[in-house]
């Protein structure tokens, strides 16, 4: 795991308790993911871990299990590789659970060679974000029905300063259908060539996952939110005076871009992702 970061003991000590609550976590055996699902368990929640089956899922239960002897948590085998495997996980999820209060999708890979998933996508735009778009459209009416009790439930989508650096500034439809394995060949450098280009395309799919949400659930005013990190940076006023700020908010929100990621990804999935035949409570006037 390495050494936490020094600031890291003061900023869970300020995180509140999260008891009776189920949280989903996706690619828990490492890094951001493990940590998260550590974290909620200290505090009192239920960690779903979601993972493809091997080795590393076992010896990473062990480990959590030893820092959290008490800890819930719940193995839900998944492999964000195999549309089928993401669909039995999230089957198995709704036939044990009512609500659902955070969704995590934090699994991914990065500048993997020019490969094709049993389905036919490109490894990393079905890893990091086809198959946690299908995830999120089948577990969505459990966060609403958290939402409706509590008042709070969350997507969180990780994202990455990837999205920054797409070849052509933007999505290219291509990299969201059956062309795996054709896109680009496996050239790679330091933050560059076809691997890491198909990467910058996933991080920033990821992204325009979240903005697209975000104003879906706004217009059906539900409580669900639709959030999004980089967990290698912080928010800070560092990059206020650079230009690509507001390009990149203009980016992110253009309809056109959702409306591409939208379509081809309720085509590479077969899921129908609409919130607005999930049942909500009336907005107070």
């Amino acid at each position: 795991m390495g050494r936490a970061p020094k600031w890291f003991p003061k900023f869970k000590k300020g995180l509140p308790r999260v008891d009776g609550k189920v949280f989903a976590i996706t690619g828990t055996t490492s890094g951001t993911g493990f940590v998260a699902a550590w974290v909620v368990a200290e505090l009192g929640g239920t960690v779903l871990l979601l993972n493809r089956t091997s080795q590393r899922v076992s010896d990473s239960m062990d480990q959590l299990k030893t820092i959290v002897p008490d800890g819930k948590f719940i193995d839900v085998a998944c492999d964000l590789q195999d549309f089928e495997s993401v669909r039995k996980a999230a089957a198995e999820i709704k036939s044990k659970y009512e609500k659902l209060y955070c969704l995590s999708l934090n699994a991914g890979i990065m500048a993997t060679p020019d490969r094709a998933t049993k389905d036919g996508y490109d490894t990393q735009m079905q890893t990091n974000h086809l198959s946690h778009f299908l995830l999120a459209a089948e577990l969505f009416p459990l966060l609403q029905a958290e939402a409706e009790v509590t008042g709070d439930a969350r997507i969180v989508t990780h994202s990455s300063l990837g999205r920054l650096h797409t070849v052509n500034k933007g999505l290219e439809e291509k990299y969201f259908g059956k062309n795996g394995g054709n896109l680009g060949g496996d050239s790679i450098k330091m933050m560059g060539g076809a691997c890491y280009h198909r990467y910058f395309q996933t991080k920033l799919a990821n992204s325009v996952f979240t903005y697209g949400l975000h104003e879906k659930l706004k217009a059906k005013n539900s409580k669900v939110r639709s959030l999004t990190s980089h967990p290698g940076g912080s928010a800070t006023n560092l990059s206020n005076g650079l230009k690509f700020g507001c390009c990149m908010d203009c980016l992110l929100t253009d309809p056109k871009a959702i409306e591409m990621l939208w379509r081809t990804s309720e085509e590479a999935t077969g899921v129908k992702f609409d919130v607005s035949k999930v049942a909500f409570s009336e907005a107070p006037n």
